[in-house]
């Protein structure tokens, strides 16, 4: 379960400015804006905080490439990031770019404060080191054929001084808070795993790089000949941009504790070392309580055929070209719906139409549409309260109320995907329900006419129940099919859904259309 946060402040790791976005991407923002937008449904207050990472040795050495300015470098790359957020819906409250004066201001101020208390000391080193990665490798790092794997890219010899952060004395602390606050980690399994990679820490981390060799950083504020190690900068984000917070005046961070500690959706590949070692270490040595050390949500990969989507593949997929072809509301649909949260699941193509067709247009679409066509048709558009509901009325609202809060205890888990099964349910029972029912032979019984409105007020309570759920993941397609009820969404702190008195509906138009493909 989420922790028992009011205000919800929820962030993403901030995206590495050396390359277009891609599906893992949009995948972590998309799943953070539905977890976002539901808490704000549910009547939270809520902060979403995502943004960029841009300083680093890559990102130095593509804008010297590209023969451009580093800060020109990310400013282009953040433009194509932030333009496919909007394209996507993504509703975010706060910005993080580490470029930002602010956000240098809080970095340097922490560095000085463990510096001054002697948290921070200067040593040589001579070992390997990781260009991709940016960081020095040990001996564990090496495969069994002694080699340094793929993984870790370009690996260099390099001998120099720099600055440490006394990482290792903290490692039984780490150690008991993971023990003694399980829920740190979501989905359990994660635990396990961040468990053991800390039982494994040696030696302290080395948290500056000379400018003889990097430039592009922030600069340590006791010694000018560095810069801080891009994850000792990147990492701070989540407290520089968040609500209130002010590295210089900890006399007052009212505002920021009522919203921390936050919770940070990441991906499985940066939970080890950077969010689950370096970053509880990191608060804990700047004075932040084991209580205020912020819960983490680890998702999975979208693979292809099973394999990581990498450049030197070719099997990425562009996210931007995606919702170009087949419209934002698809492919948010089909990132939380065709993956359980936590783990990997194969990107296919076929499958988001497939799932988009099936799930929205011919199944929530078509409901909405023959509800409202079949009202206007049959009663001109005026639904009637049921004042002594049938006994397949009856059961069909039963099913649906207890759909709610099944609905709400998986989200609240971050089980997306299971979430959407109870909509599914809702729009499934529905469709069957019109098909048992046959309204359009009621029409024609005079008789039939008080059984006629209930059959069409219990449609139309199902819809809006289902468009309600829908709002956190469609959320302008899911508005959209509530203009045409003419109702406001339902309440999930109160779920009542019956319409109690003559209510006007609107005219129906295509929400949900469906994709047709060169062989359908």
């Amino acid at each position: 379960m989420y922790l028992p946060v009011k205000p919800f402040f929820i962030t993403t790791a901030i995206d590495y400015t050396n390359g277009a976005p891609h599906i893992g991407h949009a995948y972590e923002k998309v799943l953070t804006d539905v977890i976002a937008r539901y808490r704000r449904l549910k009547g939270d207050e809520v902060f979403y905080l995502t943004g960029v990472d841009q300083h680093g040795q890559k990102v130095q050495q593509s804008a010297e490439k590209a023969g451009i300015a580093p800060q020109e470098y990310v400013d282009q790359i953040t433009a194509k990031f932030r333009a496919l957020w909007t394209k996507l819906g993504v509703q975010y409250d706060g910005w993080a770019a580490t470029t930002d004066a602010s956000h240098k201001a809080c970095v340097q101020t922490l560095l000085q404060r463990l510096f001054d208390e002697g948290q921070l000391y200067k040593a040589k080193q001579s070992g390997y080191y990781s260009v991709r990665q940016e960081q020095f490798l040990t001996e564990k790092e090496r495969g069994p054929d002694g080699e340094f794997g793929p993984e870790w890219g370009e690996v260099i010899l390099v001998e120099e001084e720099n600055y440490w952060f006394k990482l290792a004395q903290h490692k039984q602390w780490l150690l008991d808070l993971l023990d003694q606050r399980p829920e740190l980690v979501v989905p359990s399994f994660r635990l396990a795993e961040l468990r053991n990679a800390v039982a494994k820490l040696e030696g302290d981390l080395c948290i500056s790089r000379p400018k003889s060799r990097l430039t592009w950083g922030i600069e340590l504020p006791f010694d000018r000949d560095y810069v801080t190690y891009v994850w000792f900068d990147a990492l701070v984000n989540y407290i520089s941009f968040a609500p209130g917070y002010d590295a210089a005046v900890e006399a007052d961070l009212t505002e920021f504790k009522k919203w921390w500690p936050a919770i940070h959706v990441i991906g499985k590949d940066i939970m080890i070392p950077a969010h689950g070692v370096y970053w509880p270490i990191m608060l804990k040595a700047i004075g932040f309580a084991d209580e205020e050390i912020p819960q983490l949500l680890v998702h999975g990969w979208w693979n292809i055929s099973g394999e990581k989507m990498s450049k030197s593949l070719g099997n990425v997929v562009d996210p931007d070209a995606l919702a170009d072809k087949y419209g934002a509301a698809a492919v948010r649909y089909y990132l939380v719906s065709d993956i359980v949260t936590g783990k990997d699941s194969d990107f296919s193509e076929e499958r988001l139409i497939q799932r988009y067709n099936v799930d929205l247009a011919n199944g929530f679409g078509n409901l909405l549409n023959r509800t409202l066509n079949m009202t206007q048709r049959y009663r001109s558009g005026v639904l009637q309260p049921i004042a002594v509901p049938d006994e397949d009325v009856v059961a069909l609202r039963s099913a649906n109320a207890a759909d709610v809060p099944n609905y709400i205890a998986r989200m609240d888990d971050f089980q997306i995907q299971a979430a959407l099964e109870r909509v599914s349910a809702i729009v499934t029972r529905a469709n069957a329900f019109v098909d048992t029912t046959a309204p359009f032979k009621l029409a024609k019984d005079p008789e039939a006419a008080a059984r006629l409105d209930q059959v069409l007020t219990a449609l139309a309570e199902s819809v809006r129940m289902a468009a309600s759920l829908l709002l956190p993941i469609v959320p302008e397609k899911a508005q959209a099919a509530l203009d045409q009820l003419l109702l406001p969404a339902i309440d999930l702190a109160n779920p009542q859904f019956e319409i109690t008195s003559p209510h006007t509906i609107g005219s129906p138009q295509p929400v949900f259309p469906r994709i047709e493909t060169a062989d359908a």
